[in-house]
């Protein structure tokens, strides 16, 4: 299917949304309340676009791409229409960038930059309400909320956790939970998803606030050890020290989705108590140990066990948190070193 944006012959397939060819052809239309996880919302109104022949713009993340279709993404109406729609948020928006964590990484601020709006053009009531830190690791400042919904659709449509949810009318329209309760175990996965979609600093991470902003970090890209799923997410270093856990979008197996212990369980690292070296028991105390002590040590034990017990009573089992080639490597220990087939792995249970 062949439609022309932008005086552009475009490309692409049955069932597009127009946000979506313009993406695959590297077209750039401003959202804000877009998420490729999510289905198209188009409540932001910055996407909307020319199309020849309607009278009026559209939103490209909702309308579908056809055969023939001649569009615009820039002209002098649209950007008079998305300058409107920014000074309209900024409205009701603290002007706080500077010590905003989000500074750097915020997609309000970038769209007000690009198109030169400055806050201070329409006058009114604005929110002045208090920061929400009523759980372990999410702090909610709701003045910052700009109701794009894309935490509440990420939570009951990916999630399905049904934590939060649009609550009040009108002016006062924002994400929260049944009755302003506090986030818990009990109504809350907090896998950190609405933090991950929110394109302001509404929403943050608790562990990482004031620890360091985009321009302050090194983002490390990895993998979660927690399982075997292999979901991809990237560290944030500063000071050689991990300060926050933010989603891959492009990642194959997780698609920036995370769960609890991948986003906010990274105390490990950096644990005092973490392990640095091998230790060899002798006398019922432990010893630090070189690593050809230690493994030289193990093969004597090993060698031991099977000259007396024989090797029908070695076995091997393996864990979700190491690599598929670490697992196979001690599954081919076991058989053809011990010459045992007792191999098991965690992951079976």
């Amino acid at each position: 299917m062949q439609l022309t944006i932008n005086n552009r012959r475009i490309t692409t397939e049955k069932g597009k949304t127009l946000l979506e060819a313009c993406r695959e052809a590297d077209i750039f239309v401003p959202t804000l309340c877009y998420d490729e996880r999510l289905e198209s919302y188009g409540g932001c109104r910055l996407c909307l676009v020319e199309i020849q022949g309607v009278a009026r713009p559209l939103a490209a993340c909702t309308t579908p791409a056809e055969e023939g279709m001649t569009v615009l993404t820039e002209s002098e109406t649209l950007t008079r229409l998305r300058k409107t729609t920014l000074s309209l948020i900024l409205s009701n928006h603290p002007n706080d960038c500077m010590c905003c964590d989000n500074a750097g990484d915020c997609a309000l601020q970038e769209l007000a930059y690009l198109y030169d709006v400055k806050p201070g053009r329409y006058e009114g009531e604005r929110w002045d309400l208090p920061i929400r830190e009523d759980n372990p690791f999410i702090t909610f400042e709701p003045n910052k909320c700009i109701s794009c919904s894309r935490c509440t659709r990420i939570c009951n449509d990916v999630v399905m956790a049904g934590t939060i949810e649009m609550t009040g009318r009108g002016f006062y329209t924002m994400p929260d939970t049944a009755f302003n309760k506090p986030r818990s175990l009990k109504n809350c996965e907090f896998c950190g998803q609405c933090v991950s979609t929110c394109p302001t600093g509404a929403l943050t991470d608790k562990k990482g606030r004031h620890k360091g902003r985009s321009h302050d970090v090194t983002k490390v890209k990895t993998t979660c050890s927690y399982c075997g799923t292999g979901c991809n997410f990237y560290l944030h270093v500063k000071d050689k020290k991990v300060i926050k856990v933010s989603s891959d979008y492009e990642a194959p197996v997780n698609q920036g989705n995370l769960c609890i212990k991948g986003r906010y369980g990274y105390d490990f690292i950096h644990s005092p108590e973490r392990l640095k070296t091998p230790l060899i028991k002798k006398d019922g105390v432990f010893h630090e140990a070189t690593w050809d002590e230690a493994l030289e040590f193990v093969a004597t034990k090993f060698r031991e066990l099977i000259a007396k017990h024989g090797p029908e009573k070695v076995g091997g089992f393996s864990s979700s948190r190491c690599t598929n080639e670490e697992n196979y490597l001690l599954s081919k220990w076991v058989r053809c070193a011990v010459g045992s087939n007792n191999v098991d792995n965690c992951a079976r249970v």
